[in-house]
């Protein structure tokens, strides 16, 4: 009996799988939360019926609890977000998508992913150095917020197989 009650509490990977249409009602609100400008619902549901945009989630249960949305044209992909609940982050839930969605990718043909991340954002920045994303470039003053300094947009590179 005691076995049973705890593996009804217990906590589960979450499940990840493509995203499509059906989820954007989901994926926008949690996009809000992570960034600063989040997207609308319709916003996230036109990415997700272009025939171009990949996108992986990540639930626990009937909950989003995370997603990574790409957009890819011939050998080149460009990762356009990724974000994961607050009380999921710092588990490995980031680096399990990421890896996932690269596998993706490279299954439909990218050779090169590119990113821009806030160069202060270091939980992002560790989670791409360690899949093995280069900065290339930079671009300054790039995010702005009111009552901060702007910060800089540090544009990454990975190379596939």
């Amino acid at each position: 009996m005691i076995g049973f009650l705890r593996s009804l509490f217990a906590r589960r990977e979450p499940v990840m799988a493509e995203a499509s249409a059906r989820d954007a009602a989901a994926i926008a609100p949690l996009h809000a939360a992570s960034f600063r400008r989040g997207w609308s619902e319709q916003e996230v549901e036109g990415l997700l019926l272009d025939r171009h945009v990949i996108a992986h989630r990540a639930l626990a249960g009937h909950t989003l609890v995370g997603f990574i949305m790409s957009r890819q044209v011939e050998d080149e992909a460009e990762i356009l977000s990724v974000a994961v609940a607050g009380a999921r982050r710092g588990r490995g839930l980031a680096r399990n998508l990421l890896t996932l969605h690269l596998r993706r990718l490279a299954g439909l043909g990218a050779r090169t992913v590119f990113l821009e991340v806030d160069e202060h954002n270091k939980p992002a920045i560790r989670l791409y150095d360690r899949a093995g994303f280069r900065e290339i470039s930079r671009r300054p003053n790039y995010y702005t917020s009111p009552g901060t300094n702007p910060a800089a947009a540090l544009v990454l590179r990975r190379d596939l197989g």
